[in-house]
């Protein structure tokens, strides 16, 4: 069996990891990814001249350093700087996101039904996702899009979820926010500008890469084993790996299993997400860059366009369909229907699908539970003390942006060096 060993063993090649690696700098380290190539998510695909991504990532960096960390190394890469505009697909109509604010948008009898349930909303405490979206909105703005569109995307009962399960990234308002809207439009957010490159998200990947050293990374390698106790990993080929520290962003519960620990299943659940990239023959006449859908009578949640973020003529799609984890997914039937629903929308008007390409990400969304935070909280404090540490956004179990993820991987990195300077 061949052996090796390093100071930092890093498991997942996606942005945790390679940050990880470059905050490291000439340290010790080997990264070990399961696919044939690195970037996670964050991967690119070029088909008869369309460009997309596993998913729309976008991205929006507020911290001077991580804006050094991608944008100083990007090379010959055009990167566009883009002021964000997205709508809510509404009964036929196109309301400007998001919804909670722009209430005044509606036809006349169902803005009085939000402004007045929004008034008489329960002052009761809420205890889960659901009951937070009611109290905080009412019973309207509720059932009219917050608690069918989250269904989609979630794929589950929004009462198993915290109430806290999106944190800063639930677009939250109040009363009054909401009334200024009526007369100011305020609708910005924690990503209300965000770059892209015109060759697509990998761009970003790239450049992670360009201070990694390339013989100390190795693809298509599948753990098989990890024993903390030892601190040796056992991958699939039977390489064997022995490490100080292991930093992982591979889904936590998939951690634990490797890891041997016993632990309840039904604490970590997530859905799936099927992402149809298309490609068309002409342009659209729609301006933007994506629109959520809450009609559960339509097949996908969001539509992004491509095509209205690199500046390109032919119309250019990703659509998200959420899924439960143990849901069958026939593409071909499934495709048939978003051309379909993509029609009702009128997205679809005269253009014709030339360029196909689609994805399954699994896990997609976890579900934060109370019952998963505690958990995870518990069983991370041991393996801390092993120096296995979990991290990133399947890794963390958590909801959040490619910055946190960088940033995550600074503070890790940091603190296992504080630790070493206390021994």
């Amino acid at each position: 069996m061949e052996s090796k060993h390093c100071k930092y063993l890093i498991l997942g090649g996606g942005v945790t990891g390679l940050s990880f690696a470059n905050f490291s700098k000439d340290e010790d380290y080997l990264i070990f990814d399961q696919d044939s190539e690195l970037g996670g998510f964050c991967k690119t695909i070029k088909q008869d001249g369309f460009v997309w991504d596993y998913s729309g990532h976008f991205f929006h960096f507020s911290k001077d350093f991580v804006k050094k960390l991608f944008l100083e190394k990007i090379k010959d890469a055009e990167i566009f700087t883009v002021k964000k505009r997205t709508k809510v697909f509404y009964k036929k109509k196109l309301i400007d996101f998001p919804f909670q604010k722009n209430i005044h948008q509606l036809d006349k009898e169902e803005f009085i039904d939000c402004l007045h349930d929004l008034y008489l909303k329960s002052k009761d405490e809420p205890k889960n996702f659901l009951e937070m979206l009611y109290t905080k909105f009412g019973k309207s703005i509720t059932e009219k899009f917050l608690k069918p569109y989250n269904e989609k995307l979630y794929s589950c009962d929004l009462n198993s979820l915290d109430m806290d399960a999106m944190g800063r990234f639930f677009p939250y308002a109040n009363v009054d926010d909401i009334i200024k809207n009526f007369k100011q439009a305020d609708n910005s957010s924690y990503n209300s500008t965000f770059i892209y490159p015109r060759n697509g998200a990998f761009e970003f990947i790239k450049s992670l890469l360009v201070d990694v050293n390339p013989e100390r990374v190795f693809t298509d390698h599948r753990v098989k084993h990890i024993d903390t106790s030892d601190k040796t990993v056992i991958f699939e080929n039977d390489l064997r790996v022995t490490y100080e520290h292991l930093i992982s962003s591979i889904p936590f519960p998939k951690l634990l299993d490797l890891c041997n620990v016993n632990f309840d299943k039904s604490k970590y659940t997530s859905n799936k997400v099927l992402v149809f990239n298309m490609g068309f023959d002409k342009p659209t006449d729609i301006k933007d860059h994506w629109i959520y859908f809450s009609d559960k009578s339509l097949s996908f949640y969001r539509v992004g366009f491509y095509n209205n973020i690199i500046d390109e003529d032919r119309m250019s799609l990703y659509v998200e369909i959420g899924l439960k984890t143990e849901d069958i997914v026939d593409i071909s039937s499934l495709e048939k229907i978003v051309l379909m629903d993509l029609k009702r929308c009128g997205i679809i008007q005269d253009q014709t699908l030339i360029s196909r390409h689609n994805v399954i990400m699994n896990p997609a969304y976890v579900h934060i539970t109370k019952e998963s935070i505690n958990d995870f909280k518990c069983k991370t404090q041991t393996l801390n003390k092993k120096n296995v540490y979990s991290i990133g956004r399947y890794g963390g179990w958590k909801y959040c942006s490619i910055e946190d993820n960088v940033v995550e991987s600074k503070e890790i990195y940091e603190l296992i060096g504080e630790r070493e300077e206390m021994v």
